[in-house]
């Protein structure tokens, strides 16, 4: 549009009535200040003062509120007047910007990784440490028994923090990629605490902790996932250890309120900044960044708490009144109309030397990692069971002809023929009464237990095998249930 020297506009073309919100005819001859009074102060208006004045081209770009618009706009001098010329300029800034946040998140998990891989390799070689002193101090010849049942009892606990945080990656892993399938049942609440509180309990004990209980009168019915929905507290029971100082106090206390079960647990521990609340539930952030890393942990497990808890239908809260004043989170889930009690677990006399202990039974463990293989055969031969080992596919086939074992406890990484050949070749080879096949791997995730089991596995072990698991399968073997 053009304007002339008293301001009234002389030329409106078409393209300007988005604009202007007027056909060019009612306006040609009218004096934009009186039509467009909140321009006189704007910046476009002084703009166009500053060129009828200044008698030089200017150009600008601004956000136009009214129609939620970015506009580039040049305005030149012309004979009497100045000339205006508007171009829309939004989807080029917006684009701009979309970039920008894209860069900005780019770093942010950028340097999210970073910090990440550091605590992975700082959590990974605290437990390694003291496993590396153990086996120098089994080296020792001379050493007492006393100092024997403490190096083992370390070992136990070193190995079995190791398997938690590979087990919590592997959850993240696949909550993430929305691939964990729950196993639902009708539950007592109940056995679900009773369960996170004895994995949380050897943190709590170590820090001095008093843990107190608050749970409701009777039997508490819940729908859920029961390993799912002890992790979620057993985290939480963590969590509040960890960022506690030494002889603090957690409360865990449950409640139904009309059709929620609320779970609560809070501390008096080091509380929670107000920048962080919104933030506590990412993958990979923790509040504490301090170089002794005290805490400890990855920075997933408040992230599991909520992928797991969404998928029960619930929620999960947070709330701190600042730093040093304690936290509290809240597990919101749907309560079901039915009381069903809850389990009681099965436990195994395979590693008891009880009476009931299944008779010995020929096992062949194939790993080509021999420390792997050495360590498991002595397990097995301490449980009773004789044992051959193999470190290769044709070994194992070699094996397994000569000594017809109950259980081939086979790796599925071998060099060469893997595990997967193996197993194709035993079965093919020996039918229906072949040896009970047991996949010993590394994975384990479902796509690999569905993948071994389509290869004719009668069972899926991953590694580091767990021993109760382990006795649990040699019974089962020694009465005949081979799945």
């Amino acid at each position: 549009f053009a304007l002339d020297g008293d301001w009234r506009f002389t030329y409106v073309n078409y393209q300007a009535q988005r604009l202007l919100d007027r056909r060019p005819d009612e306006l040609l001859g009218r004096v934009m200040w009186d039509e467009y009074p909140s321009l006189i102060d704007s910046e476009f208006g002084r703009v166009y003062r500053g060129v009828a004045e200044q008698r030089t081209p200017m150009s600008l770009t601004s956000y136009y509120a009214e129609h939620d618009r970015w506009y580039e706009v040049h305005v030149y001098p012309a004979v009497e007047g100045i000339t205006v010329y508007f171009r829309d300029a939004s989807e080029r800034i917006r684009a701009a910007e979309e970039r920008e946040r894209l860069v900005r998140d780019l770093r942010e998990a950028d340097r999210r990784k970073d910090e990440f891989l550091a605590m992975l390799g700082h959590e990974l070689r605290n437990p390694l440490a003291p496993i590396q002193n153990a086996v120098n101090i089994l080296k020792m010849a001379g050493t007492p028994s006393e100092t024997l049942a403490e190096v083992r009892d370390m070992i136990d606990r070193q190995v079995q923090h190791l398997s938690r945080l590979v087990d919590d990656l592997l959850d993240v892993s696949r909550i993430m990629r929305g691939i964990v399938e729950l196993r639902t049942e009708s539950l007592d609440l109940a056995s679900v605490v009773d369960r996170a509180i004895e994995t949380a309990q050897p943190l709590i004990d170590a820090q001095g902790h008093k843990l107190s209980l608050r749970m409701p009168a009777g039997k508490v019915a819940i729908q859920g996932d029961r390993v799912r929905l002890a992790q979620v507290l057993g985290n939480l029971l963590n969590n509040a250890a960890k960022y506690t100082p030494s002889g603090g106090r957690i409360e865990l206390e449950a409640r139904r309120e009309n059709a929620e079960i609320i779970v609560s647990v809070r501390d008096n521990g080091t509380g929670i900044a107000p920048e962080m609340l919104p933030r506590v539930f990412d993958l990979f952030v923790q509040a504490d960044r301090t170089l002794d890393r005290s805490q400890g942990g990855l920075g997933i497990g408040l992230t599991l708490v909520k992928r797991l808890v969404a998928l029960h239908g619930g929620r999960v809260g947070v709330r701190s009144d600042g730093v040093g004043r304690g936290a509290e989170f809240t597990v919101h889930l749907p309560a079901p109309d039915l009381v069903a009690p809850g389990a009681s677990p099965i436990l195994s006399d395979a590693l008891t030397g009880s009476e009931n202990a299944p008779a010995p039974l020929r096992v062949v463990v194939v790993d080509d990692n021999d420390d792997n293989a050495r360590s498991l055969a002595m397990l097995l031969r301490l449980m009773g069971h004789h044992v051959r080992i193999a470190g290769d596919g044709p070994s194992a086939l070699a094996e397994v002809e000569a000594h017809r074992p109950h259980l081939v406890l086979l790796d599925i990484g071998l060099p060469g023929m893997d595990g997967y050949e193996v197993a194709a070749r035993l079965r093919d080879r020996d039918g229906p009464g072949a040896a009970v096949l047991v996949a010993m791997t590394g994975y384990g995730q479902p796509e690999d237990r569905l993948r071994t089991e389509r290869a004719g596995f009668d069972g899926h072990l991953v590694k580091p095998v767990d021993p109760t698991v382990l006795g649990e399968w040699l019974e089962r073997i020694a009465k005949g249930i081979t799945r």
